[in-house]
């Protein structure tokens, strides 16, 4: 049985997501998104702490990047990677991974929104330095896909999964306006089934607003 420690909206989601692409049967344990994460029974399965954690085979796995590169060869059946010996591995693999570089700046947009509830503990300038950030990831999507076509690779593949994940968290901070080539792809891979199966119920979610602003202040 594979069971997938998961926060709602976290780096998790691009796991879940990838499991229902696969169709494989999963366990999925919620947790929260506090310092319960923390507690010594999790650390065993996370060190740092965090979600995801996938059990596997009487295994447990943490990093998404990994979980995703894993499966899709455990199941290579599914096309959703790109093997050793794929003319497309080496963009595979810089896509995949460059979801983590988004993932970074979401998560300290998230942190500077979200878990510094006081507006004099939160600093307008890392808010609208880590918004510019993920512009400028947003402005190599949209490179990339003018060039490539309707996904990241010749066709729909786990780094379309891991990218869009980014993106679906990096919207909520950053507009996509006037990127038509990544807006339309992010119209195409969040219409799949298997990504409406990953979105959370509207009690879960970690994120309230579609939008946070960042602070108006000059262009940096």
């Amino acid at each position: 049985m594979i069971r997938l420690h998961h926060v709602p909206q976290s780096r998790s989601m691009r796991v879940l997501w990838l499991l229902e692409e696969l169709g494989l049967p999963y366990e999925l344990v919620t947790e929260r998104f506090d310092k319960s994460l923390r507690r010594e029974a999790y650390l065993t399965r996370s060190p740092a702490g965090r979600v995801p954690a996938l059990e596997i085979g009487g295994e447990t796995m943490f990093e998404s990047g990994a979980i995703l590169e894993y499966l899709c060869e455990l199941y290579p059946g599914s096309g959703l990677g790109r093997l050793r010996g794929d003319a497309e591995r080496r963009d595979y693999l810089v896509w995949l991974h460059f979801a983590e570089t988004m993932s970074h700046h979401g998560a300290a947009l998230t942190q500077q929104h979200l878990m510094l509830r006081e507006d004099a503990m939160r600093s307008p300038i890392i808010m609208q330095l880590e918004a510019a950030r993920l512009g400028k990831c947003f402005e190599a999507i949209e490179a990339r896909l003018a060039q490539s076509g309707d996904y990241l690779l010749q066709g729909f593949s786990a780094a379309d999964i891991a990218v869009g994940q980014a993106v679906y968290i990096g919207r909520h901070f950053r507009s996509t306006e006037g990127l038509a080539h990544l807006q339309a792809w992010y119209g195409r891979i969040t219409a799949r089934e298997a990504f409406q199966r990953s979105l959370p119920d509207e009690g879960a979610r970690l994120y309230r607003r579609d939008f946070y602003p960042a602070w108006d202040l000059p262009e940096v």
